[in-house]
């Protein structure tokens, strides 16, 4: 769900430094889980970088969310704990902020359009938070949430352009550099911007020589136009929802301004491709902007080659069955599962020919289609998709040829 257009302007007196990130990093000690910083020898060997990977899918609302949610909790005074606070939020933000609040006793408010799917509602309300939907679009929520902020007295915490948030989420980079004190560079998914400002803020502290790449969605490149100048379009159905952010925040956007090295944009393709490779070769679950960083590196591998790269998979909330389609894709990609469409006549014996080859090639048959009616062929021809699995690209393309070679015209249907 994408996050909201900034609707005021943050304080100009406030500021995000290295202490503040160690001062979160104390305060909420214990609370969330110290999650690990892992090498990946898989990963390590396809990217030509050393991999490290910082796994706050293991948080216990599984993002990395939670800990600028739970700083910015502890700075309130007692009245305003009291009265409880409040967000816009239909993602990992929502839940952070419910999980610790209800665990230190604080009420909590989360506004979400009504358009929200009904688990993403439930998760929230299973973790103590009291949703509220209103508006048909997260503008709309956001600010329905802000006048309910004036109305009832309670304490908004912004998802990331508030620097008490910002430090939370800069703990991340912090427990890498403790684990892992040589990275040599960092990949650092963007969205509104308190993640990237918050880790590169102290380990730039920590290390003045580190690399900071930010990372962003090709279809939500915000950040990316504010830092670059440019004017890309925004928008779309992305896989990296957690970072499809139209406006990022005019705090973080200052922040991150004097410290990325660079920017890189990453493909549907590219976070599909990094999803699978984490699952089938970490045999951990991430959403899609938790596969923001792999992408990157596995994209623009010019500017982590040969270095100790750091990447955090900064959540694991994804619907099992846009999970299910992900890894389905990337089969197909690589060869393992193909659509091919062959062109036949419709005569007894046509397709028992056909399928002779796939027993021979020892490719198996998942689903046959039968097309006669919405074809260009003549009336006695037919078309028919068959959907098979096969060792790996190279036996699919042995099969192919071997009909082509007896006079079948055959066509693949692929995916983007």
């Amino acid at each position: 769900m994408n996050q909201p257009a900034l609707r005021t302007a943050p304080d100009e007196g406030q500021t995000l430094t290295a202490d503040h990130v160690r001062a979160a990093a104390a305060r909420i000690e214990g609370a969330v889980v110290r999650t690990p910083t892992l090498r990946s020898i898989t990963l390590s060997q396809i990217t030509g970088a050393e991999i490290w990977l910082k796994f706050e899918n293991l948080q216990f609302t599984a993002a990395y969310k939670e800990r600028g949610a739970l700083n910015a909790m502890l700075h309130l005074d007692e009245e305003k704990r009291r009265r409880g606070v409040i967000a816009a939020s239909a993602g990992n933000h929502s839940q952070g902020l419910s999980y610790h609040g209800t665990r230190l006793g604080i009420p909590v408010t989360i506004v979400m359009p009504r358009t929200t799917p009904t688990v993403k509602v439930m998760q929230t309300e299973s973790v103590g938070g009291k949703v509220v939907l209103h508006g048909e679009n997260f503008d709309e929520a956001y600010a329905h949430a802000r006048k309910l902020e004036t109305e009832l007295g309670l304490a908004f915490v912004h998802p990331f352009d508030e620097p008490l948030v910002a430090a939370g989420q800069g703990t991340v980079a912090l427990e890498m550099l403790e684990d892992v004190p040589d990275l040599e560079v960092l990949a650092l998914p963007v969205g509104g911007g308190g993640l990237a400002s918050g880790m590169g803020t102290i380990a730039r502290d920590i290390n003045p020589d580190i690399g900071l790449i930010g990372v962003e969605a090709e279809l939500f490149p915000s950040m990316y136009n504010v830092l670059k100048h440019d004017k890309r379009p925004s928008g779309g159905d992305t896989l990296a929802e957690g970072i499809a952010v139209k406006e990022p925040g005019r705090f973080t956007s200052k922040v991150l301004d004097g410290l990325l090295d660079d920017f890189v944009l990453v493909s549907e393709p590219e976070l599909e491709t990094a999803l699978a490779l984490l699952l089938q070769i970490e045999k951990t679950v991430v959403e899609g902007a938790g596969a923001a960083g792999l992408a990157a590196v596995l994209s623009h591998r010019h500017l982590f080659e040969g270095k100790k790269t750091g990447i955090v998979l900064t959540g694991g909330n994804i619907d099992t069955r846009l999970l299910a389609n992900v890894l389905l894709r990337d089969l197909a990609r690589s060869g393992r599962l193909a659509r091919l469409r062959i062109s036949l006549q419709d005569r007894p014996g046509a397709l028992f020919k056909v399928m002779e080859k796939f027993d021979r090639y020892n490719v198996n048959i998942i689903e046959i289609y039968h097309q006669r009616i919405f074809t260009h062929l003549p009336a006695k021809g037919l078309v028919t998709d068959i959907e098979c699995e096969a060792r790996d690209r190279e036996q699919l393309d042995a099969l192919v040829d071997a009909l082509e070679a007896d006079g079948y015209a055959v066509s693949q249907v692929g995916v983007n």
